[in-house]
């Protein structure tokens, strides 16, 4: 059965499912705190184990998390992304795979408000309202291997999608698909459980392990004409192309979520279980200058990524109340600020998830407490893209005012 944008129907199609209405919560970061807090019970050990999140992810659909990008006009908390980046980052302190999950959640409603037309946001912002819809993404444009065939009334989609942020366990995926015709991508949205539609839970990164980051594999999927977003060969205005500076800075909180997390992890070992070392002279290892003054470079990296992080979701929210009046001048500066705070949100991660073993000594190295999780989780989700791309954009417009040109990445 078609999902039926034009004519809303009385009850949902088999090939999705149904859940809950779950009502925005009042305070979303009270609730990101709880949940986060919650997290931290078993993140280490679900970090071993790896696989689908499931109950992590129902837990998030119980909160009503991930209506709080919604619009209020469509029944959501209409929060601004400054706030929507918050929540990711404090629940990326403690897991940023889940935090990566509501992330790309968020991203995926981005695209809608970004790309559908005005019946369409309607729909599908409403009944992801209504029904506690989770959304997974498979719009990955350089990965040309989906082909869009035009059909009777819409399209024939045949092919596979690697790097489907969650996928595994979703209702709805946006996706593009390459259409040879026009030599441009298509991007439009299915249900997961549509006829033809396989997910595979066969993410094995090192890190970042319970993304449910699957392929996903099209075997001649009907996609319908009014669940076609973007047709191909369409040329983008300035906020069409906003998505990745949408997704560029989730994975900017995500990053900073893990440098503060794994700081503040590190320096509560030191407090209560660290020894000093014999030729410091003082009877905690918190009180070695040496030890201090490692803490202070690692915070000195974490709070101008947060102050840039903060500043660039600002940035992207006046961006967002400009809307299809955004010129590409305008995009240019959110461009700009959303690669600093992802430059040296990237740099922190790193920083922070490496050097905070020198300030723990060996014991930190055991499994059960699993500190490794925090560097192989950056170091994965750090190589999304060159950051070198990045600093030369930036660059670019430190010596000439050149803008980055509009990509998935910049």
């Amino acid at each position: 059965m078609a999902l039926n944008l034009a004519h809303p129907m009385p009850t949902p199609p088999t090939e999705w499912k149904v859940h809950g209405r779950f009502p925005s919560p009042s305070d979303p970061h009270a609730v990101a705190d709880e949940i986060a807090n919650e997290l931290a019970l078993t993140a280490v050990s679900r970090d071993a184990q790896g696989g689908h999140a499931q109950r992590e992810r129902e837990r998030l659909r119980a909160s009503g998390l991930l209506s709080q990008s919604i619009p209020i006009e469509f029944g959501g908390a209409g929060g601004n992304w400054f706030d929507v980046f918050r929540v990711v980052r404090r629940i990326a302190e403690t897991d940023s795979a889940v935090a990566h999950l509501l992330g790309f959640h968020h991203l995926q409603v981005a695209s809608l408000q970004l790309y559908a037309n005005a019946q369409q946001r309607k729909t599908l912002l409403e009944r992801t309202v209504e029904h506690g819809l989770f959304w997974g993404n498979a719009l990955n444009p350089i990965d040309r291997r989906v082909i869009a065939t035009e059909t009777d009334g819409g399209f024939d989609i045949d092919g596979i999608k690697s790097f489907c942020s969650g996928s595994v366990g979703s209702d709805f995926l946006t996706f593009s698909a390459w259409h040879a015709a026009t030599q441009s991508n298509l991007i439009a949205v299915v249900p997961t459980q549509r006829v033809g539609v396989t997910v595979e839970g066969d993410w094995d990164a090192f890190g970042q392990r319970q993304t449910d980051s699957g392929t996903v594999t099209f075997n001649h999927v009907r996609l319908h004409a009014d669940e076609l977003l973007l047709k191909p060969g369409t040329q983008q205005n300035a906020f069409q192309t906003m998505r990745s500076c949408v997704a560029q800075l989730s994975m900017t909180n995500l990053y900073l979520g893990i440098a503060r997390g794994a700081l503040q992890a590190a320096i509560a070992y030191t407090k209560d279980i660290a020894r000093p070392w014999q030729a410091s002279g003082v009877a905690r290892s918190a009180d070695d200058p040496f030890i201090q003054q490692r803490y202070g470079d690692l915070h000195l990296r974490v709070k101008p990524a947060t102050l840039l992080a903060d500043q660039a979701a600002q940035a992207l929210d006046q961006a967002f109340t400009f809307g299809h009046a955004l010129t590409f001048e305008e995009r240019a500066e959110v461009a700009i600020a959303v690669a600093e705070a992802k430059v040296l949100s990237h740099r922190a991660a790193l920083a922070v998830t490496s050097e905070l073993f020198d300030n723990l000594g060996a014991r930190a190295t055991s499994a059960r407490y699993g500190f490794d999780r925090f560097w192989r989780n950056a170091r994965t989700h750090t190589l999304h893209d060159p950051i070198d791309y990045k600093v030369r954009d930036i660059g670019r417009w430190a010596i000439e005012g050149r803008a980055p040109e509009p990509s998935p990445y910049s």
